[in-house]
């Protein structure tokens, strides 16, 4: 077992008892101040600064069950780094407003719906997390009023999937949908899943990671009662990965539902083959498979966190061979076109009938291949 599973938690906090160990406490209970986090961390003056100046900015918010998985002490603790802000934020080579770089609001035929590829879309049928990560891609919706969804607005995005027999695949995210009541969340499910030619429900969710008591029996049977759902969620780091997480997600398995996860490479955090490889190789362990690796996007106040794709590629090519295939994601950069992949390409050239590709190693072997 790894030292970050020990506890509940990890090596840095202590178990929660049963009436903390429950979802709508770890939202009820959210630090959103300096005065709240400093009685989990010592902060640093950076630290303190960049809470104060990035305010108006983006939203401060994390739920206790994170703050507890933070190394004290450490500023530059992996899961620390996540969510609390610094003066890294206010220095960037894009605007700190620059918030779309997917354009998704060009993509949105009705409010909160990206409709970028012909046979899917992402319906963001919340615009609030349980927790804000620094680089978040939807900067611009949270808590804004003009993103906030009523049931009327979530019917007319219904309506427009229903209306469309291309679609055959909806990603509920947000924001995040477990955000929504067991009554809400059905709600929208039921719908989507009375519509003939939408054969797959999707949801993207950082609560096992942020609130992993959001994980109930209650909603796994809800899921089960919809199949196929298929579940999406975000680890960064190993050390989120906390026996309450993995019991999260030995719920939603049990209750038939796959589950991939999505990570997005982060300079300082995860941007080393050993860190990316714990990472993946734990995930495969509990039952989640490595889906996407992402290239951070350019959102503004983001530069502190962004590698090079070489970086990334050089990361890609350390990992094959070194860990399981199935537990590789896929390396990708979102666009507004659609994620391009970014993995390193094993075939160097064609000779005639002769295909020459290089192997993990870095061997090259000619395979015969006509080419008729």
């Amino acid at each position: 077992m790894s030292e970050h599973q020990i506890t509940t938690q990890n090596r840095f906090s202590q178990p929660f008892n049963a009436g903390r160990q429950n979802w709508k406490w770890q939202l009820k209970n959210r630090l959103q101040s300096i005065e709240d986090l400093e009685q989990w961390i010592n902060l640093t003056d950076n630290e303190r600064e960049g809470i104060r100046k990035t305010g108006d900015l983006f939203r401060l918010q994390i739920t206790p069950y994170y703050a507890s998985l933070m190394d004290p002490d450490d500023p530059q603790c992996p899961v620390r780094r996540q969510v609390v802000p610094t003066l890294d934020e206010l220095e960037d080579d894009f605007d700190i407003h620059d918030l779309d770089p997917l354009e998704e609001q060009a993509h949105s035929p009705v409010k909160n719906l990206v409709h970028n590829y012909r046979d899917r879309v992402a319906f963001c049928v919340v615009n609030r997390c349980a927790s804000y990560c620094r680089y978040c891609l939807r900067k611009r919706m949270v808590d804004d009023q003009e993103h906030t969804m009523n049931r009327m607005e979530v019917k007319a995005g219904i309506e427009y999937i229903r209306s469309r027999t291309e679609i055959r695949d909806v990603l509920l995210t947000g924001g995040d949908p477990l955000l929504l009541s067991d009554s809400q969340l059905e709600w929208i499910v039921t719908e989507l899943r009375s519509i003939p030619h939408v054969e797959l429900i999707r949801i993207g969710s950082r609560f096992p990671v942020f609130n992993p008591y959001r994980i109930t029996d209650e909603l796994c049977r809800l899921l089960e009662a919809n199949h196929p759902v298929w579940f999406n969620t975000h680890f960064n780091h190993i050390n989120e990965i906390t026996e309450d997480a993995a019991l999260a997600m030995d719920r939603l398995s049990k209750a038939g539902v796959p589950i991939g996860n999505q990570t997005v490479l982060l300079k300082g955090i995860n941007n080393t083959a050993e860190a990316l490889g714990d990472l993946f190789r734990e995930l495969v362990r509990i039952r989640v498979r490595p889906y996407y690796l992402y290239q951070a996007n350019l959102i503004g106040g983001t530069r502190h966190f962004r590698t090079s794709i070489e970086e990334g590629m050089e990361l890609m090519k350390a990992l094959r061979g070194r860990i399981s295939g199935f537990a590789i994601p896929d390396y990708v950069l979102d666009t507004p076109h659609g994620k391009v992949p970014l993995n390193p390409n094993g075939f160097v050239k064609r000779d005639g009938d002769h295909v020459t590709v290089r192997a993990y190693g870095g061997e090259l072997w000619d395979e015969y291949n006509p080419q008729k």
